[in-house]
């Protein structure tokens, strides 16, 4: 797989920083969606059935939302790396998050319809951007008012995972 050196502070967001800082410096960003890819379903896979739909507290999402809100967020990132690659001169919109898992279905779907849909978006994401031509790795859109470079997606979408990995170790499986 390709090296996709890491943004500079100016390609992406202030928000995204703690994403950012999560992923290392190896611009081996593709290589690590692919490992973390298989952490995941292998994590996802260990918990027993009835704990996919814990809450730690009455406001926070289950963990079979949890897992397709990555799912969604990455489909999200890579369709605005479609459009910015592709030179997109418009603003994009942005989603409400808690909206998207609100209306997700995801605590009455069979657990592994929801990691085949996890794999399949993840295998598309990593050839997305391994195709990429070098020129539009820099390429920058607007999505909400904010900036962001194509590569700065890649990162984010690998840095968002590992924080809700984080979540999920601290918050939900600590016992």
């Amino acid at each position: 797989m390709r090296i996709i050196s890491k943004p500079n502070k100016d390609e992406y967001p202030l928000y995204a920083e703690m994403y950012m800082r999560l992923v290392p410096e190896d611009g081996l960003v593709l290589q690590h969606l692919e490992t973390n890819g298989i952490l995941v379903k292998n994590l996802f896979l260990s918990i027993p059935g009835e704990k996919l739909l814990y809450r730690y507290a009455p406001d926070k999402w289950t963990l079979k939302e949890v897992l397709v809100h990555l799912v969604d967020d990455e489909r999200i990132y890579t369709y605005r790396a479609l459009r910015f690659a592709r030179n997109e001169n418009k603003e994009l919109h942005g989603f409400n998050q808690d909206d998207f898992v609100k209306f997700s279905g995801a605590n009455e779907r069979d657990l592994y319809n929801i990691l085949e849909e996890y794999d399949c978006v993840r295998k598309a994401t990593i050839t997305f951007f391994n195709g990429l031509p070098d020129e539009a790795l820099t390429r920058v859109g607007r999505t909400n008012e904010s900036t962001a470079s194509v590569r700065a997606l890649a990162y984010h979408i690998t840095g968002h995972e590992l924080h809700h990995l984080n979540i999920i170790r601290e918050k939900y499986l600590k016992e």
